[in-house]
């Protein structure tokens, strides 16, 4: 087949494109490659400047590939909004992929209207990005999404999509529990693709024999993500273990150098608020790292995994990711072997790219 994925979040489309092609398909991705991340892609459509005359430019970019993206039989969004634009303004441009191509599909793997509907029910999920039990998060990031999701612009525009497009992917078991009771008859959940075969094991640390803990640290988004608490339980922690434990901060870095930086450590604190492991987190465990982040029982029931187990589970709270990474992992360092083994076990088991380009296949075709 001849397929086009437009957009990209966290290496996600170039990923499974690379296990697409490794079975024979024809694949193009176009994307800005998720900003300063600048991940791989075939087309470049990076808007260099928000002002007047850089939208002109983008514009006049994005009017000058789009004869390209033409005669593909399967087009996957990453998003509603798939392009550097207003929502106002993507409808002419999905509208025209729309009749130009085959079958068209909406990726649900991130920031959206249906996760943000969602996550404000406070009823869905125990604690997500938009909830803490019954109450609502309120953060600067919040303000803005449930501006523009749930009452603005894009919000309608997603509905719109998500109407009208033949299927809809989702990622994580979050996004899955967002649109399935809208839309069961087109919902499949694909778990995301991991590149096993380009992925070497973490490097041993001879000039260390502590533990090394990476956390990413994007400076805008770190209430969001949660961050921001789960730095605040690690440096506790230094205080109280100085000679066990080193912190390795990632700083919006691209993706090349954070996974240097990755690559020399030796458990990963990531997603705060998720019940499930996302692309970097998928992508430290494949490496054989320990993750400390988002492993409820729902993750694992949806994937149908009865016996590993990884993934050291914390909830949305400083004082609990406290207690699990003293007495899961410092207090009982033994225990990190094993886990390893079993993350880069899991990972192959569940995510291993040509296995999900193949579910891909069967879920495109079958629409």
């Amino acid at each position: 087949m001849k397929i086009l994925l437009l957009g990209e979040y966290s290496n996600v489309h170039w990923t499974l494109a690379e296990g697409l092609r490794a079975l024979g398909h024809e694949v193009t991705v176009v994307s800005d490659g998720d900003g300063w991340k600048d991940y791989p892609r075939d087309i470049s459509l990076k808007r260099r400047s928000l002002s007047l005359p850089g939208t002109a430019r983008y514009v006049l970019d994005v009017v000058r590939r789009f004869p390209f993206l033409r005669g593909f039989d399967v087009v996957q969004l990453i998003n509603p909004v798939f392009l550097d634009l207003t929502a106002e303004r993507m409808y002419p441009f999905y509208n025209y992929l729309r009749r130009h191509n085959g079958r068209i599909f909406l990726a649900a793997y991130g920031m959206d209207h249906y996760w943000v509907k969602t996550g404000m029910d406070c009823r869905t999920f125990r604690y997500s990005d938009f909830n803490l039990g019954t109450a609502l998060r309120h953060t600067p990031d919040n303000d803005v999404y449930i501006r523009d999701w749930l009452k603005g612009e894009k919000g309608k525009l997603n509905r719109y999509i998500a109407a009208d497009c033949d299927g809809i992917v989702t990622g994580l078991y979050e996004y899955d529990a967002c649109y399935r009771p809208c839309f069961p008859e087109k919902t499949e959940f694909i778990p995301f693709p991991i590149n096993t075969g380009c992925i070497q094991p973490v490097k041993p640390h001879p000039e260390y024999d502590g533990i090394r803990f990476f956390i990413g640290i994007q400076k805008q988004r770190n209430a969001y993500k949660g961050t921001d608490i789960m730095l605040r339980a690690l440096e506790r922690l230094q205080k109280k273990y100085p000679d066990r434990m080193e912190i390795v901060k990632a700083e919006s870095v691209p993706f090349a150098r954070y996974q240097n930086m990755m690559n020399t450590s030796d458990v990963l604190l990531d997603q705060l608020y998720s019940y499930t492991p996302a692309m970097n987190a998928l992508l430290a465990m494949a490496k054989g790292l320990v993750v400390v982040g988002g492993g409820e029982e729902e993750n694992y029931e949806i994937l149908g995994e009865k016996e590993l187990r990884p993934i050291i589970n914390v909830q949305p709270d400083e004082q609990d990711v406290y207690e699990q990474i003293e007495q899961r992992i410092l207090l009982h360092p033994e225990t990190l072997p094993t886990l390893s083994q079993q993350s880069t076990a899991y990972i192959r088991k569940h995510h291993d790219h040509i296995q999900v380009a193949r579910r891909y296949i069967d879920f495109w075709t079958q629409r």
